[in-house]
């Protein structure tokens, strides 16, 4: 079971893994909401390439490349290289989000809509993602 909370990274330093799809997504919101994101991927889609103030570290992940970090997202498409960030970012007691597979993180994120002041975030608990996403899409539409 998750608690659900809303956090002010305002200056608070991200550290994503991974350069992918995924990864700009989660970079998006991580900026929206003020972090200051770090990317560690050899590679990296233009979609972030394009973003404004993300640090690009060009290469794959080592060990203590978490030091520093107030947040973690492991977005890489290799299974065990997220799981290896996971349990860094897990012995440093950092918060940390996994892509795949989601329980190796310890925090998952809510699919958000934002309107006029107003902040809605649905969550099936990791379980349905696409359920969560659908709702939020009514929403978006039955809201003034």
């Amino acid at each position: 079971m998750y608690y659900p909370l809303f956090l002010n990274l305002t200056g608070q330093p991200a550290v994503v893994i991974g350069g992918g799809k995924v990864a700009a997504r989660k970079i998006r919101s991580l900026r929206q909401a003020g972090a200051t994101v770090t990317v560690i991927s050899p590679q990296i889609v233009a979609a972030i390439r394009r973003m404004k103030n993300v640090r690009w570290i060009a290469r794959r992940y080592r060990h203590g490349d978490l030091r520093g970090a107030r947040l973690v997202v492991a977005a890489t498409n290799d299974l065990a290289v997220n799981r290896q960030v996971c349990a860094e970012a897990k012995r440093r007691r950092l918060l940390v989000n996994c892509a795949a597979p989601p329980d190796a993180g310890n925090f998952i994120v809510p699919s958000v809509l934002r309107r006029d002041g107003i902040t809605i975030a649905i969550s099936t608990g990791g379980t349905d993602p696409s359920r969560a996403k659908a709702l939020r899409k009514q929403l978006e539409k039955t809201l003034p």
